[in-house]
């Protein structure tokens, strides 16, 4: 399932509709998909399933503290390499 899609011409991300949030926020603006994060980090957890394992997430990839904290209350860890990145 596609997470971002067209509904009447209007790229949307989950149910929100980007010309809105454009309108709203400006541009740039960074948007991500809820459901996309939590599929994809479900998905590596649920592989993981019966072994002893924890799913990290790379800090370096992204620290947006949204989705560090919508990942760490699934329950992941994080790779963080270094002081800067932990503060």
């Amino acid at each position: 399932m596609s997470h971002f899609f067209y509904l009447d011409g209007v790229l949307h991300a989950d149910q929100a509709a980007l010309d809105r949030v454009a309108e709203q926020f400006g541009t740039p603006t960074y948007v991500y998909s809820k459901s996309a994060l939590l599929e994809n980090f479900h998905s590596y957890a649920d592989a993981c399933e019966g072994r002893e394992a924890l799913v990290c997430y790379a800090m370096k990839a992204n620290s947006n503290l949204a989705i560090l904290d919508l990942l760490a209350r699934e329950g992941a860890g994080f790779d963080i390499v270094s002081g800067g990145e932990l503060l």
